[in-house]
């Protein structure tokens, strides 16, 4: 008896997945025998990763600053991969990391929330077609667990990934009569390029206060979102799954 998570003919789009977290999803994606669409605005490695991976992956540009540049990406990947089965919805951007509340611009405030949140949205609504039609839909949503224990310094990104949390329970609601699961990862500090600005206090901080103690890395997240991608999670939805070594428990 096998207990590894197969998504033969699953097609899965995944945001922000050229480097970092999101290239691990697409990498564990290919290995589990689903059909990827790789989204991102680093175009160049977006495009290396794909022709690295071979047959059943494609590229597809996606700026989540741009509603219209998001209906023509996720309109791309469909075409591509002939319909789409699940979304992860992981590009984000941080840029408030480091400063207080009282220091954050109000233009990086907005941009935080246009790309993590409406980006996430907008994928998401553009994406529920497709989603609907194959009759075996899933979403998942990367939240973080800075939004669960109030990370400081950080209220820009912390409050976007708090909305996520939030939108995750409405939409699971509002697309369960099309029996699509909408469920959220909230992942701790990983080591990916993304996290590289952080300050090793910070790191400390996650190490001591893990259960199990040792760095986060991104194949930890993997099989938590193959997981909510496989049929196995057809009658969970609405929910979040902290995966952080024991740092934040339910």
């Amino acid at each position: 008896m096998t207990t590894e998570i197969r998504l033969d003919g699953h097609r899965v789009l995944v945001t922000g997945s050229a480097r970092g977290l999101g290239e691990s999803f697409v990498r564990a994606l290919h290995q589990a025998g689903a059909r990827v669409a790789i989204s991102d605005v680093l175009h160049e490695r977006g495009r290396a990763l794909a022709q690295d991976l071979g047959e059943g992956t494609c590229y597809v540009p996606m700026d989540l600053m741009d509603p219209q540049a998001i209906e023509a990406g996720v309109a791309e990947a469909a075409r591509l991969l002939g319909g789409l089965d699940g979304l992860i919805n992981n590009a984000a951007v941080t840029n408030s990391g480091g400063k207080y509340f009282n220091e954050i611009a109000v233009e990086t405030w907005d941009q935080v929330m246009q790309v993590n949140v409406r980006g996430s949205w907008l994928v998401t609504r553009a994406a529920h077609p497709h989603l609907k039609a194959s009759g075996r839909g899933r979403v998942v949503n990367l939240a973080s667990d800075t939004a669960l224990w109030g990370a400081p310094r950080l209220l820009a990104y912390v409050a976007s990934k708090g909305a996520v949390i939030a939108m995750t329970h409405a939409l699971a609601r509002e697309m369960g009569p099309d029996c699509i699961t909408v469920n959220a990862i909230a992942p701790g500090l990983t080591l990916v390029e993304a996290t590289e600005y952080v300050p090793q206090d910070r790191h400390d901080h996650y190490m001591q206060g893990r259960a199990i103690a040792r760095p986060q890395l991104p194949a930890d997240v993997n099989a938590a979102a193959l997981f909510l991608l496989s049929q196995g999670s057809g009658f969970i939805t609405g929910q979040l799954l902290p995966v952080n070594g024991g740092f934040v428990m339910n």
